[in-house]
């Protein structure tokens, strides 16, 4: 494989699953670890990915900027942001995690909505600042550098002490058979707890993240309420997911 094409299946593996290990690549691209890592030094200092200490991020995932620029699938991540917003109701009390299609839904609540809002994500509650109706209540505790997302001990202790009426979450992958799956076992253990904070969890995932998996498993699916993507329900790329007991929006 020629460097261009494999510097392209990096980015696009990066823009994909916002964060990447460098072994993970390596693997995937049959290389050893040294040249992924020249491959992502380089693109790092090309301003097309993050590099970060094992692996790189999407520049989407890192740079929360007012202009939403570098954001990969954009039009798909707005397309289910809106679907989401029609599960709302005024005075609601729900939860928004981190990532770009979660930033998305906060971007696009309707002024007029009366909601008390809870998220462990910065640039999430940042967003959500600018909603006169949305009271905002950030989850504290080890602020990722990278995703700027909330995690640990005290993010999960404070996590256990409250039930939402809807939390929504975003996934690195998905799967019908092994679930939601990450390659990070902290940000697992987050969202396990905040599926356990939710009397209904709503999944956020663009299409192209079905059928794929990680090492760490946050959940089976049938523990997910509702699982919104770009598509339409009636999709044939969601035939295998319409078996499972969960609402497809």
């Amino acid at each position: 494989m020629l460097k261009e094409e494999r510097q392209h299946s990096i980015l696009n593996e990066v823009e994909l699953h916002n964060r990447v290990l460098l072994t993970d690549l390596a693997e995937k691209l049959d290389v050893s670890i040294d040249t992924v890592r020249r491959d992502v030094k380089e693109l790092d200092a090309d301003n097309l990915l993050v590099k970060v200490h094992g692996g790189a991020v999407s520049l989407g995932f890192a740079n929360h900027s007012p202009q939403q620029s570098n954001v990969y699938a954009q039009d798909k991540k707005i397309a289910i942001a809106k679907k989401a917003v029609g599960l709302l109701k005024n005075n609601s009390v729900v939860l928004i995690d981190g990532g770009t299609t979660c930033l998305e839904l906060a971007r696009l609540l309707p002024v007029n909505l009366k909601l008390t809002c809870f998220t462990l994500s910065l640039p999430v509650a940042m967003e959500l600042l600018r909603k006169p109706n949305v009271e905002t209540i950030f989850i504290g505790g080890t602020l990722s550098k990278g995703s700027q997302i909330a995690m640990g001990s005290s993010t999960i202790n404070a996590l256990s002490q409250i039930k939402v009426d809807y939390s929504f979450i975003g996934t690195g992958y998905v799967d019908t058979k092994f679930g939601l799956t990450e390659f990070d076992w902290d940000v697992v253990q987050t969202k396990k707890a905040v599926i356990n904070a939710s009397k209904k969890a709503v999944l956020l995932c663009i299409s192209e993240k079905l059928n794929s998996q990680h090492r760490f498993k946050t959940c089976d699916l049938n523990v997910i309420n509702t699982m919104i993507t770009e598509l339409e329900p009636w999709d044939s790329k969601l035939d295998a997911f319409k078996n499972l007991n969960i609402q497809i929006l």
